[in-house]
């Protein structure tokens, strides 16, 4: 079973045995990949009925709830890593998500798309329009990302909620890193990948 390249990395974050919990989990790829190669014990959270009955049919264990109204049901520490990828920018208060994550599990890892990055500056500056691509495809009316935050941005909420940083990798939209996006993310990296604690 192959994994999508942002999860592959991800993966190897996550210790064999440990118990995760994966907010906004899709289909549910993840955790079906780190229970058959991990022995990673754990749920997913979606709210997408197909993406629901998609997890169930791999046997992941999968609740549906909203991201920005239940995470306060399951208790302080119960999980070792809590996942969320690409899914920051779209819930309704990220700062809220991040200590929530960071209250449920030891670790959380995020990635979310960087809106810094100079094809969006160009966009903008050329076009004077939000910017559509095949990476972000939705026009600002239809887009279901409403927070664009930045490396900066992210890191400046680190900073001010005590959140330490423990790894972060700067990557393009085919999740490759290279030696000019790791010195310049805000203006090169297409997409943030963070694993942060307390």
């Amino acid at each position: 079973m192959s994994l999508r390249a942002d999860l592959q990395i991800i993966q190897k974050w996550i210790q064999p045995g440990s118990r995760l919990l994966d907010l906004g989990c899709g289909d549910g790829e993840l955790l079906q990949y780190l229970q058959s190669h991990k022995d990673v014990r754990g749920y997913g959270m979606e709210i997408d009925p197909d993406k629901i009955n998609s997890c169930i049919r791999k046997g992941v264990n999968v609740i549906e709830k909203d991201l920005d109204q239940e995470l306060d049901n399951f208790e302080d520490q119960s999980f070792d890593t809590v996942v969320m990828t690409q899914a920051l920018q779209a819930v309704h208060y990220p700062d809220r998500i991040l200590e929530d994550m960071l209250r449920i599990g030891r670790e959380a890892i995020l990635t979310f798309p960087n809106f810094g990055h100079w094809r969006c500056r160009l966009y903008l500056g050329t076009k004077g329009r939000m910017p559509v691509s095949e990476f972000m495809p939705y026009t600002w009316y239809n887009t279901p990302n409403i927070h664009f935050c930045t490396f900066k941005d992210f890191e400046k909420l680190c900073h001010e909620r005590s959140v330490r940083i423990l790894d972060r990798l700067v990557v393009d939209q085919t999740h490759r890193s290279s030696t000019l996006s790791a010195r310049w993310p805000n203006l090169l990296g297409e997409v943030a990948i963070y694993r942060v604690t307390r």
